[in-house]
């Protein structure tokens, strides 16, 4: 799969670069999000570094027989119709895996927000994991991983860090992206 996903890349001119390691465990976070393409441009590339990663969707798709579907590609199926928190669920889940990589779009959305939602960092800082800054840049055809960032505890100051990797990122609509602070 891990060629057939780089010559795909490749053939539609878009490429992977990352510049971070990848850890046993973590929260990706992916921005920005504003189109659909974004989830095929992203398991392609993540898939063409050799790498795999989860999502999460809610439980009642996951029935007979595309819960098969979607759990090989990494669907993680999130039950909101009890008071549960999708954060502990996703803590426990880090907690009974090996490795674990979940990636999240902190925007929730395609469409323009005016503040990211900060599930991706409570998961994170609560499972004990670090944030790995992945992207979107459609001008420059390029999905990538810049770093790692260390939750402090610290939200504001946290978020306005993790953002400014985000400040030259070009996504498919940039009108539909917002870096809230």
């Amino acid at each position: 799969m891990q060629k057939l996903s780089k010559w795909i890349l490749k053939t539609i001119g878009w490429k992977a670069c990352v510049t971070a390691e990848e850890p046993k465990k973590s929260v990706i976070c992916v921005a920005p999000h504003t189109s659909n393409w974004d989830f095929i441009i992203g398991k392609l590339s993540y898939s063409a570094l050799g790498r795999e990663a989860s999502f999460l969707m809610k439980k009642s798709w996951f029935f007979f027989p595309l819960n098969y579907f979607f759990k090989i590609i990494g669907g993680v199926a999130v039950d909101r119709s009890k008071r549960n928190s999708v954060t502990q669920q996703m803590v426990y889940e880090f907690n009974a895996r090996e490795t674990f990589h979940l990636a999240i779009t902190p925007e929730g959305t395609r469409s323009l927000v005016d503040n990211w939602k900060m599930g991706f960092y409570y998961i994170a800082r609560d499972a004990g994991v670090p944030i790995q800054i992945a992207y979107f840049d459609y001008a420059k055809k390029e999905m990538g991983i810049k770093a790692l960032f260390y939750p402090t505890n610290d939200e504001q100051a946290d978020l306005a860090k993790i953002q400014e990797y985000y400040k030259d990122v070009k996504g498919k609509f940039p009108a539909k992206f917002n870096l809230s602070r």
